[in-house]
């Protein structure tokens, strides 16, 4: 039951042009449904692999067995304080959950709605009347999805390179630079409490430091754990994920113009990207010994829910290699299962709408640029760079 296998390191994760991660993970369905992987953290640990769905939900619904409390973030600082409400089991896991739930509702994100359409006409407005290419990653998806983070937060966008290179370095960067990284947006969170505390706003930091629970104010760690998956979460996911379909749609110019002149399937398109794309890997730690599946886990062993092998399983999805963007009943875990489902799934989802629906009415038909190459790369959360689209 182990099988040399690394979301990290093993061919198809490394850092290289025209890769296709995804591809590699779904190569995992031709082999056992659980295995033992010695080396597949970013420090080098192992884990158990789930490969198949159904798998992956029952273990993700089983909160009592299999913790979420990893202290990613903090363990780079050398401290032991969940992100909020991601790495917190119930009953607290509730708690917090039912109190940030309204601040990311279906009705709210509505609401945010014309705010973030004008953001991405500005942004797609500028580079097409400017240049007839741009870098898609750098000129438009991470300062559209941060600026959309920031909007949340209150702040402007003055900084938005300076997140986006802290962000970068913390998913992505090496161990020194991770641990800078991560002090550094623990500073500025605490920076921003601070500045809340004394000057309120209607943004959301000001919401948490207002909150309480139980009859009390948060604690310091409880608005460190909230701030930064905040911080974490709206910094990369998106933007990557943005520019994984637009990827895509530049190798596909059938599907492309598809969707161009039938602009309503975009929703359906969107979700079945979301499944052949999805970049974010789970871990839980076994609270007990246990046979799962046949499978003898251990009392604190990591077990790896990743979404981009859950999404690829052929159990669960017919033909689930091809990407067919009319595909229905589309029943993908991009944004995971169970009660630690993402919070902020319905304003990403209006994010990659609006990102797509806006680019295709604005620019032109639209390839990779010749002679070059966008980069792939897995990891904890898979990743894209260098993707330059040309509509010359």
């Amino acid at each position: 039951m182990v099988k040399d296998f690394s979301l990290f390191t093993s061919p198809g994760m490394e850092r290289m042009p025209n890769g296709d991660p995804h591809a590699a993970v779904a190569c995992l369905h031709n082999g056992p449904r659980i295995f033992y992987s010695p080396c597949n953290t970013r420090d080098g640990r192992g884990t158990w692999v789930i490969t198949r769905a159904q798998d992956q939900r029952k273990l993700l619904q089983d909160t009592g067995t299999f913790s979420s409390h990893r202290s990613l973030f903090a363990s780079a600082l050398g401290e032991n304080w969940p992100l909020i409400p991601l790495e917190l089991d119930p009953p607290a896991h509730s708690v917090f959950r039912s109190l940030l739930n309204p601040l990311l509702s279906p009705k709210r994100i509505m609401e945010l709605e014309p705010a973030v359409r004008d953001r991405a006409i500005a942004l797609i407005s500028k580079i097409s009347a400017s240049s007839t290419s741009c870098d898609v990653l750098t000129d438009f998806a991470f300062p559209f999805a941060v600026s959309i983070f920031l909007r949340l937060l209150g702040l402007s966008d003055e900084r938005l390179e300076t997140f986006v290179g802290w962000g970068r370095d913390l998913l992505h960067g090496d161990g020194i630079r991770r641990t800078a990284a991560a002090r550094t947006i623990l500073a500025f969170i605490d920076e921003l409490a601070a500045m809340r505390r004394k000057q309120p706003a209607d943004d959301f930091m000001t919401f948490v430091v207002q909150a309480k629970v139980d009859g009390r104010a948060l604690r310091d760690e409880e608005i460190h754990g909230i701030g930064v998956l905040l911080f974490v979460a709206g910094l990369d996911t998106v933007a990557t994920a943005i520019g994984f379909d637009l990827a895509y749609l530049a190798r596909n110019p059938k599907e492309q113009e598809l969707l161009r002149s039938k602009p309503h399937r975009i929703v359906l398109a969107a979700e079945e990207l979301l499944r052949a794309y999805s970049t974010v890997q789970m871990i839980r730690v076994a609270t007990k010994d246990i046979n799962f599946e046949g499978a003898p886990i251990r009392k604190g062993d990591f077990v790896s829910c990743a979404t981009m092998i859950a999404n690829r399983d052929p159990a669960e999805f017919e033909h689930p290699n091809t990407i067919d963007l009319a595909r229905e009943d589309n029943r993908h875990t991009a944004f995971a299962y169970g009660p630690h489902r993402c919070l902020g799934s319905h304003l990403a989802r209006q994010e990659i709408v609006i990102a797509l629906e806006e680019w295709l009415s604005r620019i032109p038909d639209f390839r990779i640029k010749d002679g070059t190459a966008p980069i792939t790369y897995g990891g904890h959360v898979f990743g894209m760079e260098n993707l330059i689209l040309d509509w010359s």
